[in-house]
């Protein structure tokens, strides 16, 4: 299991001991959203670390979302209700990275590679440091970015 699966799992006794009926829920939920994704399929899985931060941002974006909507319609305390959930599910979240910060990861390791390979590495070589850069940075900062910051680097 993983340790943010094991955090949440954690932290829903905590919520209970504490009467904090929102956080309480809302954890619940998203347990309940992270279990029905690992048994969805054919075969059921146990999600690592990355696939339940994925998981943790949709949900955080469909709050923030609904959010929104209900401000639209004039529906403040629902929107207000949405907008608690999706800050306790952020908190969960690994603090995001800056573009230097994600800059800096994409240098570093598309250098590493070089040096294993011996020589710059071509456009054709592209996903070859996608995966240890995706692995490093996953959920911290903007796929599209990091692709077009490798895509750079490479050319």
């Amino acid at each position: 299991m993983s340790t943010l699966k094991q955090q949440l799992k954690g932290d829903v006794v905590a919520h209970m001991k504490a009467g904090n009926k929102i956080a309480l829920t809302t954890v619940r939920n998203v347990l309940g959203e992270i279990e029905t994704r690992e048994k969805g399929g054919k075969t059921p899985v146990e999600f690592d670390n990355a696939q339940v931060v994925t998981i943790l941002q949709k949900e955080a974006a469909k709050r923030r979302d609904t959010a929104a909507i209900y401000t639209e319609a004039g529906e403040s305390e629902r929107a207000a209700a949405e907008v608690a959930e999706a800050l306790v599910i952020e908190a969960y979240l690994p603090k995001p990275l800056t573009a230097e910060e994600a800059a800096a990861i994409v240098d570093g390791i598309i250098t590493g590679l070089e040096a294993e390979q011996g020589g710059a590495l071509s456009m054709k070589q592209m996903g070859l440091a996608m995966k240890p850069i995706t692995a490093e940075i996953a959920g911290r900062f903007d796929g599209k970015a990091i692709s077009e910051m490798v895509r750079k680097r490479l050319q």
